[in-house]
C-alpha cells in the first residue's frame, strides 16, 4: 500500500509540475519543442481547436497505440497521466488565461519551459510510466532498439519544431530548436540524478568488520575476493558493494574511522540491477 501510494504521489506530482511549464512558459510563447504539445501549438494557432483540447484527444489515441504494443501496466499508468495533464492544461486555460508571457525575457520563459516539463518526464520514465504523446513513441523505440530516451524523443520531436520556424517567426523557431536540443539532455541527466548509486571497492586486510556494517547497519550485501598486492606480494581483500548515496556516506566515514589502511575506489553509477536497486 505504501508503494503504490508514493508511486501515484510521484504520477501526480510530475505531471502537475509538467503542466504548470507547458501552459505557463511553452504555451506562452509559442514554443513547439515537446512532442504533442508542441504540435498542439501549431494547431491552436489555426483556431480550429485550442491547444488543450487537441492535447487530450492525440493523447487518447497515442494511448491505444501503447496499450497494444507495451502492455495494461504501462498504459494504465500513462492514462492516467496523459488525462490529468491534458485536464490540467484545460482548467489553467479557464481559470487563468494567458495573452502574453508572464515576462518579457523569452530566455529565462524557455528555461522553465524546459526543466519543468523535463524533470516531470524524467520521474515518469524512471517510473515506468509517461505523459502520453511522443513519449509514447519514444517508450516503444526503446523498447525495439538501442536508442536511449532522450535521443528518440529528439528523432520524433525534430519535424515538429521545424513546422514551428514556418508557422511563426523565425526567433521563435530558433528558441523551440534549443529547447528541443537542450530538452533531451536534461531528461536523461535528470534520469542518471534520480537513480545515481555509488560502486565500492575496498581493498583490506581484514575485510569482517567492514562486512558487517554493509549487513547489520546498512542492509545491503556484499561480495568478497581474495587477492594478491602487486607492489606487496601480501594477501588482500577486495569487497564489492553497491549503495545508495546516503548509505556510501555511512560506509566511508566507517571505513576512515575503523580502517583508515584501507584503499576505496568508489564510482558514480545509474544502472543497478537487482535486488533491492532496479529489477530487470
Amino acid at each position: 500500500m505504501k508503494s503504490k501510494a508514493k508511486s501515484f504521489a510521484l504520477l501526480t506530482g510530475s505531471t502537475l509540475i509538467m503542466a504548470v511549464g507547458i501552459y505557463f512558459f511553452k504555451f506562452a510563447n509559442n514554443f513547439t519543442f515537446g512532442g504533442i504539445t508542441g504540435l498542439a501549438v501549431l494547431v491552436a494557432k489555426s483556431g480550429l481547436i485550442s491547444a488543450s483540447d487537441f492535447t487530450f484527444i492525440a493523447n487518447m489515441i497515442l494511448l491505444v497505440i501503447g496499450f497494444v504494443i507495451l502492455g495494461k501496466k504501462f498504459a494504465a499508468k500513462t492514462a492516467y497521466c496523459s488525462i490529468l495533464l491534458s485536464v490540467c492544461l484545460s482548467l489553467l486555460e479557464r481559470i487563468y488565461p494567458l495573452t502574453h508571457p508572464l515576462t518579457d525575457q523569452p530566455v529565462l520563459e524557455l528555461a522553465f519551459a524546459i526543466a519543468l516539463p523535463s524533470l516531470g518526464s524524467a520521474v515518469l520514465f524512471n517510473i515506468g510510466s509517461s505523459s502520453g504523446g511522443t513519449d509514447i513513441i519514444a517508450m516503444i523505440m526503446k523498447k525495439y532498439t538501442s536508442a536511449d530516451i532522450g535521443k528518440a524523443l529528439l528523432a520524433t520531436d525534430f519535424v515538429i519544431t521545424l513546422a514551428g520556424c514556418f508557422v511563426f517567426d523565425i526567433e521563435t523557431g530558433l528558441y523551440s530548436f534549443l529547447g528541443l536540443a537542450v530538452r533531451s539532455f536534461m531528461i536523461d541527466g535528470f534520469m542518471e540524478s534520480l537513480n545515481l548509486s555509488k560502486y565500492f571497492n575496498v581493498v583490506c586486510n581484514n575485510p569482517e568488520p567492514i562486512c558487517d556494517f554493509i549487513n547489520d547497519t546498512l542492509k545491503r550485501s556484499a561480495t568478497i575476493v581474495l587477492a594478491q598486492g602487486a607492489f606487496s606480494g601480501e594477501d588482500k581483500y577486495i569487497i564489492f558493494t553497491a549503495l545508495n548515496r546516503m548509505e556510501a556516506v555511512k560506509l566511508r566515514n566507517f571505513i576512515k574511522e575503523n580502517d583508515p589502511e584501507a584503499f576505496m575506489l568508489i564510482s558514480n553509477t545509474s544502472e543497478i540491477i537487482g535486488k533491492g536497486f532496479h529489477s530487470i
